[in-house]
């Protein structure tokens, strides 16, 4: 019970971060989207690329979006617990007082308002259960939602780009060393959050 706030801040500490592994075996160069324009990697010059997976997710305004969002369903449900947890530690000290104090008028009622607050407790406990579960769906459907909108993404990119390989470094552990004209993240972010406000203007609209 004592747990659900370490529960609920250790699942928004999940990693949202994703590996974007593609590889294009058409060789092929298609044309190119009317937002990615020339600037960035070269076509046909470096077959290879790689996005800074932190940055872009730090810098996309539709992962900052979703992290807020699931930031409002934390403290919402920390706060619903917290409130419940309150009730039941002030009701425990009650029956503690009341035991001490020899209160009840019989050793049945005694009984009862004991198995009252077991009864009490096992449901904090599935409510903890339930609000870690919920939060933890959400974070993936988060994780579901930004690797499919980036994925897709990519695969037009590299195509207008004649790429065969988009990798992901993640803190610098994937790779050790590349030359800085293959990080394409600060592109990618610029045309992802390009069109992102666009679909936000529109659905406003």
């Amino acid at each position: 019970m004592k747990n659900i706030s370490i529960v609920l801040n250790a699942i928004l500490l999940i990693a949202v971060a994703t590996l974007f592994f593609i590889v294009l075996s058409d060789d092929k160069k298609s044309s190119q989207d009317a937002n990615i324009d020339g600037s960035g990697v070269q076509d046909g010059a470096f077959p290879i690329a790689y996005i800074n997976t932190d940055s872009l997710l730090i810098s996309y305004e539709y992962a900052q979006f979703l992290n807020e969002e699931l930031l409002k369903q934390e403290e919402s449900s920390r706060a619903d617990f917290n409130e419940r947890a309150r009730i039941f530690q002030d009701d425990m000290r009650a029956f503690q007082r009341k035991i001490q104090n020899n209160a009840f008028l019989s050793l049945e009622r005694a009984q009862k308002e004991e198995q009252r607050l077991r009864e009490q407790e096992q449901k904090l406990k599935e409510l903890n259960n339930k609000l870690s579960a919920e939060l933890m769906e959400k974070q993936n459907k988060m994780n579901r939602e930004l690797r499919d909108t980036i994925t897709n993404f990519l695969q037009e990119y590299a195509q207008a780009k004649s790429l065969k390989l988009v990798l992901s470094n993640t803190l610098g552990d994937n790779i050790l060393y590349a030359e800085k004209v293959l990080d394409i993240t600060d592109e990618v972010v610029s045309i992802l959050n390009e069109r992102y406000q666009k679909s936000k203007k529109s659905s406003e609209d």
